[in-house]
């Protein structure tokens, strides 16, 4: 009885968990800093503000799944000037259609290459949360010059298994946003910053993440924000000054 009724748990979530991964707000986006364009035949949703400085910067949000709510990230490269386009979500801030990891890594690699086609410079990816395991594939299937993430996970199925009591790593049609399985393609410097009180992706994540990069031979900064939850990380003191000093000293090289 027990295992029958386990079993029919584990079915229920395999169709569910979408559910739990993407969360998304409805809030649109609406800031006057950035035009708003739909691109590729893909139809990727951007949000898009033209800097001076050289670099651009491909922002990838977390699971809230509107760019409303990311303000403090957004400003931290607007007010550096830095060329920044935000990839809006399927399914969250007013933007039609449906989120799953197959479609967000697409659109992502579409992002990348409509913005490669328009900026000479480098271009640095950045993720939040989410977010991590986009810029982290964009990192492992494109050219980029730095990688910036905002409390990152190894394994997303793994805090999934955590919080259901099951096996997700290894359950069919689970999706697993597993960013270790990335690492051996990526070669650009990282920038890592974790609250230490982050209860939604404890910090040992972005610690154990950046010693698998590490261990691949690449070049990490890894800042522990102290007290900074998983929501509040941008909005800490000395968030915005951590990320223009590693650019600084990765796009000076």
């Amino acid at each position: 009885m027990l295992v029958g009724t386990y079993l029919l748990y584990a079915v229920v979530m395999v169709f569910a968990h979408p559910q739990f991964i993407y969360p998304f707000g409805p809030d649109p986006f609406d800031n006057p800093d950035f035009r708003q364009d739909v691109v590729t035949e893909r139809n990727v949703a951007l949000a898009i503000s033209d800097g001076a400085d050289e670099a651009a910067v491909l922002f990838f949000m977390g699971n809230g799944g509107a760019l409303a709510y990311f303000t403090f990230s957004l400003d931290a490269h607007v007010a550096a000037d830095r060329t920044l386009v935000a990839m809006e979500y399927p399914g969250g801030g007013g933007i039609a259609g449906k989120p799953s990891e197959v479609r967000l890594k697409a659109d992502a690699l579409a992002a990348y290459d409509w913005l490669a086609a328009r900026h000479d410079g480098p271009i640095v990816v950045h993720g939040y949360s989410m977010g991590t395991g986009l810029a982290l594939h964009v990192a492992a299937e494109r050219s980029v010059a730095a990688i910036v993430l905002d409390a990152p996970y190894v394994r997303m199925c793994a805090l999934m298994t955590k919080a259901s009591w099951l096996p997700a790593c290894y359950l069919p049609g689970v999706q697993k946003w597993d960013s270790a399985a990335l690492i051996p393609k990526v070669s650009a410097p990282v920038l890592i910053q974790h609250g230490t009180a982050d209860q939604l992706i404890p910090m040992d994540n972005g610690r154990r993440l950046a010693g698998l990069l590490e261990a691949a031979g690449l070049p990490v900064t890894f800042y522990p924000v102290d007290g900074a939850t998983h929501n509040n990380l941008a909005g800490q003191r000395g968030y915005r000054e951590r990320i223009d000093g590693f650019l600084e000293e990765v796009l000076k090289q």
